[in-house]
């Protein structure tokens, strides 16, 4: 029920705020909002309108923000932040391989719930399991996300587990990239805005990305055939990072009303995006008559969970030599998303 309820208000909030990202308010602050996809995408349309509508809320119209585009490429975003080109932005923790640890155990595949349950759930972890490491170290953290279930889009209809095996797939890193590995799959990296060329041009055969990307991304044009097992392949772990500086040259006023819209607020509005996003992607599958959608067979649902153990036990290690208690941290997303 919160699901929907958070569905609806974000349908009926957004509408018109979507259309544009100009403050109403003669702000004393404007922060720069750097962002990457395209526009039209869920987090550009209706991630950062809501962002800005609350923060102008909170704040009585003194701080807003605006959406700019093209100041880096999606795995230099963290850097921007810290250098100060802009003030906020979203980064996918899976194009700085090594950079991340603790993020990876929300990447996991076999949790069952949401996008908005996984983000609100791994907000929580990291308060709870995650914050001691620094790992986002030199930025204040605004928020964490998940997309949806990560599942298979490709040219060709696979039918089965064994048919992934040799496949040249787009990942994007992070847990997805050990899942392709144990799949058989040859990974190639590239940013997720590339990803309709690289399929166009045939330089992949198909790609790991949450359903969403069937509009955002217009698979529905390259890569017809998605393929999906319970839980998803994997989740992908993304941050709302905020220049510390900036933050800090702020009032305390503002620094008090802009904390009450990041942190497990902003989280779950963020999840609950993803959520609406897959839905529209599932539409555009529906809606095109040579997609179509293969849930795994019995047989191959075993087979994967089979495989996932190993990746689990992989993650769990690393995370437990940095000094996280990982199992403790797994059990408890995995509760936090069932209760929610």
């Amino acid at each position: 029920m919160r699901l929907k309820s958070t569905l609806t208000t974000l349908t009926a909030g957004l509408a018109l705020a979507a259309l544009t990202s100009v403050s109403a308010f003669a702000a004393d602050v404007t922060l720069t909002i750097s962002s990457w996809a395209p526009p039209t995408h869920g987090i550009n349309a209706m991630l950062w309108p809501e962002m800005i509508k609350q923060i102008e809320a909170a704040t009585d119209g003194r701080v807003t923000a605006e959406i700019k585009y093209g100041l880096a490429s999606p795995p230099a975003q963290y850097d921007l932040i810290l250098d100060g080109a802009a003030d906020i932005t979203w980064v996918f923790h899976g194009y700085t391989p090594g950079r991340f640890v603790a993020t990876k155990l929300i990447e996991l595949p076999g949790y069952e719930g949401s996008a908005e349950a996984a983000s609100v759930a791994y907000w929580r972890a990291h308060e709870k399991y995650f914050a001691d490491l620094g790992e986002h170290k030199g930025v204040k953290l605004a928020g964490l996300m998940t997309h949806g279930i990560g599942v298979m889009h490709s040219a060709k209809k696979i039918s089965s587990l064994d048919e992934i095996g040799g496949m040249k797939l787009r990942i994007g890193g992070g847990v997805a990239g050990d899942a392709g590995a144990a799949l058989g799959a040859s990974g190639i990296r590239v940013p997720a805005p590339k990803v309709y060329e690289t399929l166009a041009s045939n330089a992949a055969d198909g790609v790991f990305m949450p359903m969403e990307g069937k509009a955002s991304f217009k698979l529905f044009e390259v890569a017809q055939h998605t393929y999906r097992v319970p839980g998803g392949f994997y989740r992908g772990s993304f941050a709302i990072i905020m220049n510390e500086d900036k933050f800090s040259s702020l009032s305390d006023a503002d620094q008090a009303a802009l904390n009450k819209v990041f942190g497990e607020n902003l989280s779950r509005v963020g999840g609950s995006v993803w959520d609406a996003i897959d839905v529209k992607g599932r539409s555009a599958l529906d809606g095109t008559a040579d997609n179509s959608l293969t849930e795994a067979s019995a047989d191959d649902v075993a087979k994967w969970n089979a495989m996932a153990k190993p990746i689990i036990a992989s993650v769990l290690a690393e995370a437990t030599a940095k000094g996280i208690d990982a199992a403790g941290a797994h059990a408890f997303i995995t509760e936090e998303m069932k209760s929610y």
